[in-house]
């Protein structure tokens, strides 16, 4: 057999590219009837548009079916390799294009990749409209791409394929390469759980899987033949992006919801991703502070103890540590009253003047400073009744009671609200 004559046999995903609109599989909310896609592509008439979605999910397929669809040339780069020598270049080959009467298209993979200069480059052109530009990209275009190019195209939000899609995506490939395999329905949905909505991946693992059938001689694929002929690796997970914080967020706001299961949910799915358990422990100190506080201090405890168990046994063993932290810190009383107070005396301080200490509360250790009155008339709480002076102030003079923490009626803060309401009459009783 002669190795350098044979042509290279195209991967599982390129093979099964779609020719036709028809044949994406997934995004029917911009793709199906009268949805905003498909009537882009039937008006005829190409317009400028970002694809933002996950990995795999089809942002340079629909950008080459929209050059197919408009008859235009298609220029593709990738902002990774790509820079403004290259821009300059595919704009020298539109001009040509449009020199013999064709309008082009221009691909840019991966735009969050360009710098500020990069982008820039790009404007004058699609200004002029001597390119319709198309920009794909797996990060916020609202903070990665130039508010001037954002406001010159349409962003379309791409999703991650559903289990069905994936699925349906499984059927088309045994009709086109891979009839011979059976997949039971284990397998189907080992497949379909490490793909993760990634179409490309998905299709990855069927060529993975056929190949590992071809060297064991057989056609039978299960759950346990995929675990141990191929390397799963985590799901997607964006260890920096959108889907990063949003997860963060959801775990945030779980615990605040007091849900113990999906705070374990968040949790675990952060860690199978491969989140720094390390950063996720500090966001757990973060939440009982914020969310808990007073109401119960024993969350902050808890909290910083799952910490310092993770940092003393490492992985897996620590993980167990944070879950129960986050179960603790979900079933906990909720309280925001410390947050909110020290942020309403943080804005004070800010916009305020500088106060002076009053005198009875000044220091006063050398004889001068006795002299001049520092720290005169001051009463000491432990001599009092109750250990409390009554009717004292310790604001500065002129400055008005603020009342920045208001203690809510649950857990611990039940009873400093109680304790706070006895100062009060001890205070007005008083006669100071």
């Amino acid at each position: 057999m002669d190795l350098f004559a044979q042509s290279p046999i195209p991967p599982l995903a390129e093979a099964l590219r779609p020719k036709t609109l028809d044949e994406v599989v997934g995004q029917s909310h911009l793709l199906g009837t009268g949805k905003p896609l498909r009537l882009a592509f039937q008006s005829g008439k190409p317009h400028s548009m970002i694809f933002w979605g996950p990995p795999g999910v089809g942002k340079t397929t629909l950008a080459r079916l929209t050059a197919s669809a408009f008859g235009c040339p298609f220029i593709a780069l990738s902002a990774v390799f790509s820079g403004v020598k290259d821009i300059r270049a595919a704009m020298e080959q539109a001009e040509q294009n449009l020199a013999i009467g064709k309008h082009t298209i221009l691909f840019v993979d991966e735009i969050h990749r360009f710098n500020k200069s990069q982008q820039d480059a790009l404007l004058p052109y699609a200004e002029s409209g001597l390119v319709t530009f198309i920009g794909a990209t797996t990060e916020n275009p609202s903070f990665e791409v130039n508010s001037a190019l954002l406001s010159r195209a349409q962003v379309y939000v791409l999703k991650p394929l559903s289990d069905d899609e994936l699925k349906q995506l499984l059927k088309r490939a045994q009709e086109i390469k891979i009839g011979h395999l059976e997949f039971n329905d284990r397998a189907v949905d080992t497949l379909v759980g490490y793909a993760d909505g990634d179409a490309r991946r998905f299709l990855n693992l069927l060529e993975q899987a056929n190949t590992a059938a071809k060297v064991s001689k057989t056609s039978i694929i299960t759950a346990e033949f995929l675990q141990n002929a191929l390397t799963l690796n985590s799901r997607r997970f964006d260890k920096g992006g959108d889907n990063f914080y949003d997860q963060i967020s959801a775990l945030h706001k779980s615990v605040r919801g007091s849900s113990p299961d999906a705070a374990l949910y968040w949790l675990t799915r952060m860690l199978d991703g491969g989140a720094d358990p390390r950063y996720l422990s500090r966001r757990i100190i973060r939440m009982a502070w914020e969310d808990i506080g007073l109401a119960d201090p024993r969350a902050m405890q808890i909290a910083n103890d799952a910490a310092t168990t993770y940092e003393r046994l490492g992985s897996p063993e620590g993980e167990l540590a944070l879950g129960q932290a986050v179960i603790y810190l979900a079933m906990a009383a909720k309280s925001n009253a410390g947050y909110k107070a020290y942020n309403q005396a943080r804005a004070f301080v800010k916009q305020d003047q500088s106060r002076d200490v009053p005198i009875h509360l000044r220091n006063a250790p050398t004889k001068l400073m006795q002299e001049l009155g520092y720290g005169h008339a001051y009463r000491y709480a432990h001599d009092e009744p109750n250990a409390y002076a009554a009717g004292e102030s310790y604001l500065p003079e002129g400055m008005q009671k603020p009342e920045w923490y208001q203690p809510v009626a649950r857990g611990l803060e039940i009873k400093i609200g109680e304790k706070l309401a006895m100062l009060k009459k001890w205070d007005e009783d008083s006669g100071h």
